[in-house]
C-alpha cells in the first residue's frame, strides 16, 4: 500500500507522520503559558517565554551577535533587540565587543544569567525525571540518542535549505 494512503501525507511514511504528531503535541505542551509560568515559579526566574528562549540560545552558543540570535530563533532582529534589553535590565546578559569587528557587539551571559539558566534547566530536568520515572535507563539512553540524531538531521536539513540547495520536500514544521 502506498505511503500516501497510510498516512494521508504524500511521500510521508506512517511512522514519520506519527513522529510529527508527537512532536506537535510535545511542542504544544511545553510551550503553554501555564507550563512556562509553572517552570519559572519552580526555577525562581521571572522571565517571559521569549526571554527564556533567547537565554537558552545564548547559553548554548554564547556569545552571539543579535542578528545571529534572530536568525537562530527565526524572529525579527527588533524582537531580539527588545528581549536583549529586557535581559540586560534583569542582569542576565551583557553586551561585549565583537573580537572580529569592534563596531559590532555580541551578547553574553552574566553570572546571574548563567545562574538563571542553570535553575531553569534544573527545574525542567526534575519535571522530565518525574515524567519518565518508569522508563528503564537503556530506554532513556536510546531516546536521548535518537532525539540528538533527529535534531542534528533537522539542522542539516535547514542548513541545506538556507544555503539554497534543492531540498526534496516542504520545510519542517511542528504545528
Amino acid at each position: 500500500m502506498p505511503a500516501e494512503s497510510l498516512s494521508g501525507v504524500p511521500g510521508a511514511s506512517p511512522e514519520v507522520v506519527d513522529i510529527e504528531r508527537a512532536l506537535t503535541r510535545i511542542t504544544y505542551l511545553s510551550t503553554r503559558a501555564r507550563q512556562h509560568e509553572r517552570l519559572m515559579g519552580l526555577a525562581g526566574v521571572p522571565l517571559d517565554r521569549a526571554a527564556v528562549a533567547l537565554l537558552r540560545q545564548i547559553a548554548d552558543c554564547e556569545p552571539l551577535r543579535p542578528g545571529e540570535l534572530a536568525q537562530r530563533l527565526g524572529v525579527e532582529a527588533s524582537h531580539v533587540t527588545r528581549t536583549v534589553q529586557q535581559l540586560q535590565r534583569a542582569g542576565c546578559v551583557s553586551r561585549v565587543p565583537d573580537p572580529d569587528d569592534r563596531r559590532a557587539q555580541r551578547i553574553r551571559l552574566t553570572d546571574a544569567g548563567r545562574d538563571a539558566m542553570a535553575r531553569i534547566r534544573e527545574a525542567g530536568a526534575r519535571g522530565m525525571q518525574r515524567a519518565l520515572a518508569e522508563w528503564r535507563p537503556d530506554e532513556l539512553r536510546q531516546l536521548a540518542t535518537l532525539f540528538h540524531r533527529m535534531v542534528d538531521d533537522f539542522l542539516a536539513y535547514t542548513s541545506e535549505e538556507d544555503s539554497g540547495r534543492e531540498v526534496d520536500d516542504a520545510p519542517l514544521t511542528t504545528g
